[in-house]
């Protein structure tokens, strides 16, 4: 009798090979299959593998367990990493770390979850201050790993990792957190480790195996986190799909004023102008600029400071571009002056943007006249009648932000997402108002006429998710101040309490 063949659960990348490609969304995900065709197109691309979305389907269905011989797998593709990038996890001379990251089918920006620095101890620590010569480098790392590790893994509510942060910041008169030195990030880390102990019960792991195995389960179990499933809901998408998991050797956008990270879309996905719509942040890292903690430069900001990374980054995204016969969002790093692309997905648009990049790219032969029109979703048609304010109206100026996405909306003000959702089924209208938005306030934002954020970019996901929703949204808007204690911010000298109507 012939033998069954084995199921295969992982699926490598590196060096430029990949076991898997592009049209493989499926079983790979959107990221991995990004990763993949990446990969096999020559492109710079950090080495490492994806477990497949079968994988996460058998785990749920047999009671949160790896299916059989995928844990090996992951350890012999592991070991792929370490001979691609010639280094050892968890090693005490040479290590690296890594990252682990969701990717379901269909785009679901920030729904799900992200561990970064994974495989960081005490003797990992001590090994690149060694190799790097640069402390304040490493402790960044180590607190970011503790404030992802315990909130998203072991549940620590964030806000616990961000009051200490803020506490360190008003303490040493900082007014960024890269203001903060080695030996503040040194102390912070203790800090973080006592709040990781007293919301868990445990000493944070130094085990680097551990410590990602943890991070895979977390990463298949925010499949069916409230926030994934409430944007399923909201998009039609099925839950039987699962995610694959992607573990990918880590760069560092935060290793000093020569690296950085940034996000970018080919074209504008506001008007779908034909232009590299792109933002960045130097001597961070990229969850800064998607979750909208601080409001990123301009990508002019790169080319001035990394010309030699601007110009290959132009290059490659118009490779993209061409192959892929679409407008895509892309996510890069620079580590020391080298670039690195971290993803490539076709890029959530306005319904204006759709059309005007539909027939751009029939007139530029990329695509023909009938893949254009089934590029056009009708239900977003309606967007193009978005509301806009009349321009003969006498209108008194407040604040200004950043137009993530178009449009005009009046209402109440509120600032928490389950009040936006509570007021919408009163049939009342609402503005969200926030710091900065999170991948859980989407029902918020979709129960609201409209959004503001007082930090965060064009790029951050609040940004992201307002453009597919069609809802208005004004991010990075600096010169309100927020008080959600008591529910109320101010712009100039004006007080705006919840409950108060703004356009």
């Amino acid at each position: 009798m012939a033998k069954r063949a084995v199921q295969k659960y992982v699926y490598s990348f590196g060096n430029g090979k990949a076991d898997g490609r592009g049209d493989m969304k499926d079983l790979l995900g959107g990221k991995g299959a990004g990763l993949a065709e990446m990969t096999n197109l020559k492109i710079p691309v950090p080495a490492g593998f994806t477990i497949t979305t079968e994988a996460c389907n058998e785990y749920f269905k047999a009671g949160k367990k790896y299916p059989p011989n995928m844990w090996e797998e992951v350890l012999d593709n592991l070991k792929k990493v370490e001979k691609a990038i010639g280094m050892k996890f968890g090693d005490s001379v040479n290590p690296f770390l890594v990252s682990v990251r969701s990717g379901a089918k269909f785009s679901m920006p920030g729904m799900m979850d992200t561990v970064l620095n994974l495989g960081l101890n005490e003797t990992t620590i001590n090994a690149l201050i060694k190799k790097t010569g640069n402390e304040r480098f490493v402790y960044d790392a180590y607190r970011r790993l503790i404030t992802m590790f315990g909130s998203i893994v072991m549940g620590i509510d964030r806000q616990r990792f961000e009051k200490a942060l803020e506490e360190m910041k008003e303490k040493k008169g900082a007014r960024l957190d890269t203001d903060l030195t080695a030996d503040d990030l040194k102390s912070l880390v203790e800090e973080f480790k006592v709040i990781y102990k007293k919301g868990t019960g445990e000493d944070f792991p130094s085990d680097p195996i551990e410590q990602l195995k943890k991070a895979i389960n977390a990463v298949f179990g925010s499949w069916f986190g409230d926030r994934a499933v409430k944007y399923r809901r909201l998009h039609g998408i099925p839950d039987n799909l699962g995610t694959a998991c992607n573990v990918q050797a880590m760069v560092f956008g935060n290793i000093g004023e020569n690296s950085g990270t940034g996000v970018g879309f080919t074209r504008d996905p506001s008007t779908g102008k034909k232009r590299f719509f792109a933002e960045c942040l130097i001597n961070a890292q990229g969850e800064d600029v998607v979750a909208g903690i601080r409001t990123p430069l301009h990508i002019d900001e790169l080319k001035k400071r990394l010309p030699k990374a601007y110009s290959e980054l132009d290059k490659i995204y118009k490779k993209l571009e061409k192959h892929y016969t679409d407008m895509l969002d892309i996510e890069f790093t620079v580590q020391e002056g080298k670039l690195y692309m971290l993803q490539t997905r076709v890029g959530k648009r306005t319904a204006a943007s759709a059309l005007k990049i539909a027939i751009d790219m029939v007139k530029e032969k990329l695509i023909d006249k009938k893949t254009a029109v089934l590029r056009i979703d009708p239900q977003q048609l309606d967007q193009l009648l978005h509301p806009m304010i009349d321009p003969k109206a006498q209108i008194n100026v407040i604040a200004k932000g950043l137009p993530a996405s178009p449009g005009a909306a009046v209402g109440k003000v509120v600032f928490t997402a389950d009040d936006a959702e509570r007021a919408a089924e009163k049939g009342e209208k609402v503005i969200l108002v926030r710091t900065e938005t999170s991948p859980e306030d989407v029902g918020g934002m979709h129960a609201a006429q409209g959004i503001l954020t007082a930090r965060g970019g064009m790029t951050s996901h609040a940004a992201v998710v307002a453009r597919g929703m069609g809802k208005c949204c004004v991010a990075g808007c600096g010169a309100i101040n927020i008080n959600e204690v008591q529910r109320y911010f101010t712009a100039n000298d004006l007080i705006i309490k919840e409950g108060d109507y703004i356009t």
